[in-house]
Parts: C-alpha cells; structure tokens; sequence
C-alpha cells in the first residue's frame, strides 16, 4: 500500500500539522511529522503539543487498522499521557504505535516517538473506545 493510499482521505487535523501516516498494519503504526518553523515554541524546539499529537495519533492508528479495504474504524482518545526524554530542533519526527491489548469495546496502545537521528524523545500510553461499527478489524463501509 503506498503512502498516499494510507494517508487518503487526510484528516484536518493532521493536514494542519503537518502528520502522515507512512506505516500500517494489524496492532501497529508509524507517522512522521517534517517539523518547521510553525512547530516550534518560544525556546526554538518543537512544541511538545505536537509531539503529545503525533502520541496520540499513532495509538489511534495502531488500534484502528482494517482488514477490508474501503472500510473505516473510528475511535476516540479516553486517556493519554506522555513522558519527554529529550528536546527536537527540527527534522522529521516519527512515532510508532503498537496496540498493547484490546476489549470488546477499548483498547489500550503505547508510543515511542524519535528525532531525525533515531533519538527517543518521547513515549506514552493511552486509551481509546471505538466508535459504533469499529469494534471488529473489518469496520464499516465508509460514509461517502
């Protein structure tokens, strides 16, 4: 699957920061964020609200992938933490969920994210609940 396929349709949310989903497949993902100028705070390193996204983002994805293509699975973010190990200056950002465990209804994934030089400057863990129709990896028909 390539880039662009993973990446379509691309979120807002994503889209304003600057996030792509470049990895995905059953329990695991990977986005990455090219950092700019707009990314960094009042001290000259990237803002940790935009590590904290592409945290939150990746876990998502980890739990969100699905066996049927054209289908979707949606969720929301129950509880999110995050611990910083280092600072980034610039370049590209990369984090990398993994799905930890799964109920009927939640799941539960851990982040590690990395600087351009393979550094971890973060890592965290969360909880999601799927939406409605998300709850089995073949999702539902995506609304058109």
């Amino acid at each position: 699957m390539s880039e662009q396929d993973l990446a379509s349709p691309v979120p807002p949310y994503h889209d304003l920061l600057g996030i792509r989903l470049i990895e995905w497949r059953e329990g695991f993902s990977r986005v990455v964020c090219d950092t700019g100028p707009q990314h960094l705070n009042r001290s000259d390193i990237v803002h940790g609200g935009v590590i904290l996204s592409l945290i939150d983002q990746a876990a998502a994805f980890a739990g969100l992938w699905c066996s049927v293509p054209g289908n979707v699975r949606k969720a929301v973010t129950i509880d999110l933490d995050c611990r910083f190990t280092g600072q980034v200056t610039g370049g590209q950002i990369v984090a990398e969920g993994k799905l930890v465990s799964r109920g009927r209804n939640i799941f539960f994934a851990r982040t590690e994210v990395f600087d351009a030089a393979g550094k971890l400057v973060a890592f965290g863990a969360s909880t999601h609940r799927w939406r409605a129709g998300s709850e089995t990896v073949e999702g539902s028909p995506a609304e058109r």
